[in-house]
């Protein structure tokens, strides 16, 4: 048998394809990065400070603006480092960590998903039972139950990955680590791991999707018995920011899975958008059409002006 030394560290090749555009590709990352740090903790701001936004609906953006300022840091950080001239060594228990939380929060954004399709469900087919039904114990559980879901997928995910030894190559083709760039430099057979991340994340996909299409079924049917036709758009109104929403999130991930063999870039590009667009877009697009947060933000902006003329 070949010696072989352990490897400590990862290098990060970065985004396939774009040799000579780091400079560019930092400016552009970094102006949608900061975007979406400040969309986020906007829409936090106005959920906190209203008490109007103090119910369910809002208790789960609430949730989703925690999961998007989380799930953006988890990869661009360290991408707008390398891009920036620093280092693109990354230890190994820093890759480590980034599948993690990469996986933990990927898991979570779909059960979130789910719970805010359910509590549309819940408003719109039992209207005068929603506060009943969601009430803050419901939510608690809801919301508890989708981050810890998320958190045990992720281990299994992660363990299955690092207990394999690592003793070659040490070069992520990627600008990240993710299961399908790490595997490949593991030392023995990868095909449980393999075979364990993909029936995993395909399964867990397949069964959120499938419960989101049994709510707007439900909420289908519900909006087909209002007579009127100003109900109908104003239920409809209530459920296209989530469907939006849902369309910016799975999108990206469905387009991958119907290439049969997309290229590295086609593959970083649409990982971007799952990763830093999404995020960004989410907080206009839960706030474009929603009187209750524009008027929460324009409370925050007034107070603040007012402090500030007060000085």
């Amino acid at each position: 048998m070949r010696n072989h030394t352990a490897v400590t560290e990862f290098i990060l090749l970065g985004i396939p394809e774009t040799e000579g555009l780091e400079t560019a590709l930092f400016f552009l990352f970094s102006s949608l990065y900061s975007c979406t740090l400040l969309g986020n903790v906007l829409i936090l701001a106005a959920i906190l400070s209203s008490s109007r936004l103090h119910t369910p609906m809002y208790y789960f953006l609430g949730n989703l603006s925690i999961f998007d300022l989380s799930f953006s840091s988890t990869t661009v950080p360290k991408m707008l480092s390398y891009l920036s001239g620093h280092s693109q060594d990354i230890s190994f228990q820093g890759c480590a960590a980034q599948l993690f939380f990469y996986h933990f929060l990927g898991c979570t954004e779909c059960f979130l998903y789910t719970v805010m399709a359910y509590d549309r469900f819940v408003a719109i087919c039992y209207p005068l039972r929603y506060m009943v039904i969601m009430n803050h114990r419901v939510c608690s559980v809801l919301a508890s139950g989708t981050w810890m879901s998320g958190c045990v997928h992720a281990i299994i995910l992660t363990s299955l990955t690092f207990q394999l030894p690592y003793c070659g190559s040490n070069q992520v083709a990627y600008y990240f680590c993710d299961i399908p760039a790490v595997l490949p430099l593991a030392c023995e057979d990868t095909s449980l791991a393999h075979r364990v991340g993909f029936t995993n994340v395909g399964l867990l996909t397949l069964i959120c999707l499938f419960l989101i299409f049994v709510s707007y079924t439900h909420i289908g049917i519900c909006i087909s018995k209002i007579r009127s036709t100003e109900g109908r758009q104003r239920v409809f109104s209530t459920c296209s920011a989530h469907l939006t929403a849902l369309l910016c999130a799975y999108g990206p991930v469905i387009t991958i899975y119907l290439q049969p063999n997309p290229s590295p870039l086609f593959s970083a590009v649409i990982q971007m958008l799952n990763n830093l667009v999404t995020p960004m877009l989410n907080p206009l697009i839960y706030s474009l059409r929603n009187k209750d947060v524009k008027s929460a933000l324009k409370n925050i902006f007034f107070k603040r002006t007012h402090a500030v003329e007060n000085e």
